[in-house]
């Protein structure tokens, strides 16, 4: 029965990624049924999920982050580059509230249970991040009603919720085709292992729990690919230099006994 649910959802158009969703969800009823006492089902059948390859490769270059930022309005800014330099979710940034800010020291937290995999976390704000979060510490000192949120929506009386119209103007106006914002969660990993961050710790900046998912995100390039030809290259030549030097090398010492 499942096998033919899933050739009748396909026969209509569903996409893999789709399918496999639901039959998660069936795999979970039934196990949840198979736990009860006295049991509502009796087994739980292998149900086999299907190869999923849509995979995005979306990541903004340094120079489309800043004409985006740009593009957007004031209050998404601050917003913007904590994301693109901390690849945090979405959820994370627009629930960050100044309890999980130590300003005086330059740190920024998730406790544990705040995050998707459960786990805490902490990160430490560069220069331009503390001047960031001191913005937006003072426009809240200004305020007649505070909110806890860091991040604020225009009005500055709660947190950035939707912004999807001053997204899609701001790709426009910025010339930039259509992003997601979650492809700064995939820009964040790179740039931090190009830094030549070490993984476990550009794993423990970005919250990815298991190495397969941070390594998607790891994403490579045709800049990178470029640069890896360009390094080859000039790494080869070095050797050829020294090749060169070695054999003339050689030759003097040739010439100097023959002279001898």
């Amino acid at each position: 029965m499942i096998n033919r649910y899933i050739e009748k959802r396909l026969t209509k158009g569903a996409a893999n990624a789709s399918e496999n969703r639901e039959l998660a969800a069936l795999k979970r009823l039934l196990n949840l049924g198979a736990r009860q006492t006295p049991p509502k089902v009796d087994r739980v059948p292998y149900i086999p999920m299907l190869k999923e390859n849509n995979v995005r490769k979306g990541f903004f270059e340094h120079g489309d982050f800043l004409a985006l930022r740009k593009a957007l309005p004031d209050y998404m800014q601050g917003f913007v580059t904590f994301a693109y330099k901390t690849g945090w979710r979405v959820s994370e940034i627009e629930g960050l509230t100044w309890a999980q800010v130590d300003l005086a020291n330059g740190i920024a937290r998730l406790e544990v249970g705040e995050t998707k995999n459960t786990e805490g976390r902490t990160v430490y704000l560069d220069e331009e991040l503390q001047e960031v979060f001191q913005r937006q510490s003072d426009a809240r000192k200004k305020r007649t009603k505070i909110t806890p949120y860091v991040f604020t929506n225009e009005t500055g009386n709660g947190p950035v919720k939707d912004f999807r119209g001053a997204w899609a103007t701001a790709c426009i106006t910025a010339g930039i085709g259509k992003r997601l914002f979650h492809d700064f969660r995939r820009t964040a990993v790179r740039n931090m292992v190009r830094a030549g961050i070490p993984e476990r710790v550009a794993m423990m900046v970005s919250g990815h729990k298991t190495r397969s998912v941070f390594d998607r995100y790891n994403i490579v390039s045709d800049t990178d690919l470029r640069l890896a030809s360009q390094k080859t290259e000039t790494y080869l030549r070095a050797q050829m230099g020294t090749v060169s030097g070695t054999v003339t090398k050689i030759n003097d010492n040739i010439i100097e006994r023959q002279g001898v």
